[in-house]
């Protein structure tokens, strides 16, 4: 069965998926003004050459995305309620389908100007059709930003996949905002490691994620009451691990569900976050249902291929 197979008739939640049930109080109508269109070279999109993290100098850093206490429980999320870095780099990625259908996904700032997400958060991979419009919302928390102004449109995209081919271990996209939202919120850059080097990073990893299910609403936390709902708050499981390798594909075990598609997986190096992968669904290996991750590597290949190199 294929990757969108367990994306949508699997787990109806997921991005893209049966949007009814994403938990979505009122409708979201980015204001882009215009379709999506896309690009395919990555001359379009202007990284860091050096693809470093970049922290702004009046940004705080701060490991911890929760400085209360962690969700009791099974679940091993907390909710992202720091506004420092690493967490202001992540946001909610908003769109309305080619059917008109809101939906949501996670994306996080690589460069000013530029969100890391999965490419069916762009493409239906059942249908092939492109969302109207998108937008970004970084370091929504309860629904609400730092600044309202703060919201991007959407430009310009690429796609790893457009699932056509079958290729879901490049389920990754590059969205183009109308603003530069990196210079205020910082963003990641991304290291591009041998599977078997994250296998052997246990519990070292974390995943940051706006899923539909999280956090639950009410939830009322000593000193906090979130009451936006499900999907308005990221939650983040810290201390998870990339397990292993299957079909060009990672499988991890960290928390989540559907909307935090397009999630980084991101770990520390040096005193710096990078993605080291990026969350796209799940999938049922030997009767366990385990989640799935793009390697970077796939973005890494699209960019030498353009460059000759």
């Amino acid at each position: 069965m294929s990757c969108y197979h367990y994306l949508f008739a699997g787990l109806t939640a997921i991005a893209l998926g049966n949007l009814a049930q994403l938990g979505f109080a009122t409708p979201i109508v980015p204001s882009a003004p215009a379709e999506l269109s896309a690009t395919l070279t990555p001359s379009a999109f202007p990284f860091d050459p050096q693809n470093r993290t970049f922290v702004p100098e009046r940004l705080r850093r701060n490991d911890n995305p929760f400085p209360y206490r962690a969700v009791v429980g099974k679940d091993d999320r907390v909710p992202m309620m720091s506004r420092e870095f690493p967490w202001a780099a992540i946001g909610r990625v908003e769109g309305i389908s080619a059917d008109g259908e809101p939906y949501s996904c996670t994306g996080t700032l690589v460069a000013e100007t530029i969100v890391l997400t999965n490419a069916h958060c762009v493409i239906h991979p059942e249908s092939g059709k492109v969302s109207r419009r998108m937008s970004f919302k970084p370091n929504l928390i309860d629904g609400e930003l730092q600044s309202p102004e703060d919201v991007a449109d959407v430009q310009t995209y690429y796609a790893g996949t457009n699932f056509r081919d079958g290729n879901d271990a490049s389920d990754w996209a590059l969205l183009k905002l109308d603003k530069p939202l990196g210079k205020k919120y910082g963003y990641l850059g991304w290291k591009n490691l041998p599977y078997t080097q994250l296998t052997n990073r246990p519990r070292q990893v974390k995943l940051i994620g706006y899923s539909a299910d999280f956090p639950k609403n009410p939830r009322s936390i000593p000193g906090i009451v979130l009451k936006a709902g499900p999907g308005m708050t990221a939650g983040v499981h810290r201390g998870c691990s990339i397990l292993k390798k299957q079909v060009n594909l990672l499988l991890h075990d960290c928390d989540t569900t559907g909307g935090a598609s397009g999630g980084p997986i991101i770990s520390k190096f040096d005193n710096d976050y990078y993605i080291v992968a990026i969350h796209a669904g799940w999938r049922r290996v030997n009767g366990q249902v385990l989640n799935y991750a793009v390697e970077i590597a796939r973005i890494e290949e699209w960019i030498q291929a353009d460059s000759g190199e």
